[in-house]
């Protein structure tokens, strides 16, 4: 491709409206361009990387033994209610209804329709397993779309679904995609990291996300570099904590906290650690008040709350709530004669002395202790993970880190296929429910992740298998000149020998085109200056500094032996 046949057009300045490294980059150097919030259109160069990216991991789903199909992205509600979902997904899908007042969506996923592709195919166990799988763009209303492509509203993504008939099987088909993802994504050049996770509104098991290690992470991982375990904070657990060795218990007294009511309001009036002060949170869980209580310093993990609880909804409490079930304002709950169930963190048990709320505003209790003060209904553990946790696998302790979730693979099970009546008769004759997988790729956010880990003050550090072009031949002459011949020369043998080559025929200065090809990040610059009639060019790799000088014939073996290279 000839820059001057191209559709490039660069930003020198930095976007007022992106935040991180990736948006402004894509911006800057016409990978994309935003139609509204959270939606963009991918320009030509960008297009073509988004294709490579896709197909890595077309090739490594193929690889597996997955099928490519496609389906729509304009869905009725008809499965949706039948799966009862329609309205598990809330403000986040996009609903319309059709001219006939028909009610449908703008696929936020697409479990549903997979099943009831499956169910209307297979009728024996002979049929099964078989996993399906897409590339399609995914519809989700995001309440704050940003970092470009990274939280948008109208995405790519390659969601698989297996269907087996046990168990055993679903393993089988889970361990294959895992070892593709794995594979994808070391091709991709990417550093990441397989962290244990919580299926959120898609259900099911067991649940694993690859996440790719970076600052501007929207997840928080902790990971134990002893034994590898890593798992995302609200999935995270830990060794179970020592009880502390008992000390004498204190007489519980009553203390006048005026207009004090945050921890370390507390923790400083009454001269003692955040750790001794105990909080109480009041939450409504499907409309019933509930407490929990965790250390001062600690957060509650309400994902990990909400899901030891089973219930649908899980809000913090009103301050009316508050003062309906403590008798006090905001800030002064307390677990003395609270009366509703009480679900105390795991780090709590058999701790002595506590300062707690008093249920009485501008008042704290001192010297608190469980069973002579008061009860707990359950122990749990519903605190989030931090740096130092130990580990619950070999007890060292942890480390905390971000990571942008690129991929996620989940254990379904019968979920889809039971809401759906999706059957098979079995080998003895009997009716029986096929077991499901779901396997999903952020394709769109995979492109950003790249950028995000391979990008230097100049641009985009491009990967040579997802780069839009492989090598770029710079022209340093005037037009009609000796030295633009011989580029023109040089870039036609490239092209005859299968290098996507891009060659900047730009009647513009040396610095000009020197900045675009670092910002668009090509593998290989060559350039044809002056020398180029003795013969001579200069040869850069995108991700060094060094510049050499070579024979004509030599730098085009070498790019041609480079693109070859796996």
């Amino acid at each position: 491709m000839k820059m001057s046949n191209l559709f490039m057009p660069t930003i020198r300045e930095l976007p007022s409206d992106a935040e991180v490294t990736s948006h402004i980059l894509m911006l800057r150097a016409a990978m994309i361009r935003q139609v509204t919030s959270g939606s963009y259109c991918y320009l030509p160069l960008g297009y073509r990387v988004l294709r490579k990216v896709e197909q890595v991991i077309r090739e490594e789903m193929d690889k597996s033994g997955a099928l490519e199909l496609h389906m729509p992205a304009l869905l009725s509600s008809d499965l949706f209610r039948e799966s009862g979902r329609w309205d598990v997904f809330g403000a986040s899908m996009f609903k319309l209804k059709d001219r006939n007042d028909r009610d449908m969506c703008l696929g936020p996923t697409h479990e549903e329709l997979f099943t009831d592709l499956v169910r209307s195919w297979i009728h024996s166990y002979k049929n099964l397993p078989i996993t399906l799988y897409q590339i399609q763009t995914k519809f989700r209303d995001e309440p704050r779309p940003r970092y470009g492509v990274i939280r948008s509203k109208e995405f790519i993504m390659k969601d698989a679904y297996s269907f087996d008939v046990d168990e055993e099987g679903l393993d089988i088909s889970y361990n294959k995609m895992y070892k593709a993802y794995c594979a994808a994504f070391d091709r991709l050049g990417l550093k990441y990291m397989i962290v244990d996770a919580d299926s959120g509104a898609m259900g099911g098991s067991g649940s694993q996300e690859y996440m790719v290690l970076s600052p501007i992470g929207e997840d928080d991982i902790v990971y134990c570099d002893k034994c590898r375990y890593a798992a995302n904070v609200e999935k995270a657990t830990f060794k179970t904590p020592v009880v502390p060795e008992q000390v004498e218990e204190q007489t519980m007294e009553k203390i006048y906290t005026p207009g004090f009511h945050t921890i370390a309001q507390i923790s400083e009036f009454l001269k003692v650690e955040a750790n001794q002060v105990v909080k109480t949170l009041i939450y409504l869980a499907d409309g019933k008040p509930v407490a929990a209580m965790l250390r001062g310093d600690r957060d509650l993990n309400e994902l990990k709350f909400q899901n030891f609880l089973g219930c649908a909804d899980l809000i913090m409490a009103d301050p009316y709530t508050v003062r309906d079930v403590t008798h006090s304002e905001v800030g002064y709950a307390g677990p003395v004669g609270l009366e509703v169930p009480i679900y105390a963190d795991t780090e709590l048990r058999g701790m002595q002395n506590m300062v707690v709320g008093a249920n009485e505003t501008d008042y704290h209790l001192r010297g608190v202790n469980l069973v002579r003060d008061y009860n707990v209904t359950e122990f749990v553990e519903i605190r989030k993970a931090i740096s130092g946790d130990a580990c619950p696998v070999c007890g060292e302790p942890m480390q905390l880190t971000k990571g942008v979730e690129v991929g996620h693979i989940f254990k379904l099970g019968r979920k889809y296929t039971e809401a759906l009546n999706c059957t098979y008769t079995t080998a003895d004759g009997k009716e029986d429910t096929p077991i499901m997988g779901c396997y999903g790729i952020g394709v769109t956010r995979v492109v950003a992740a790249i950028i995000e880990q391979s990008y230097d003050d100049d641009g985009i550090i491009w990967p040579k298998i997802v780069a839009p072009y492989h090598a770029v031949i710079v022209g340093l002459g005037k037009p009609e000149s000796e030295e633009m011949r011989i580029s023109e020369d040089i870039y036609t043998r490239l092209v005859d020998a299968g290098v996507e080559a891009l060659y900047d025929d730009r009647n513009e200065r040396a610095g000009v085109k020197f900045k675009d090809a670092d910002l668009i990040g090509i593998p290989v610059r060559l350039t044809v200056g002056r020398k180029a009639k003795d013969g001579i060019v200069e040869l850069k790799y995108r991700n060094s500094k060094d510049v050499r000088e070579l024979p004509i014939e030599e730098a085009i073996k070498e790019i041609k032996a480079y693109v070859k290279q796996d």
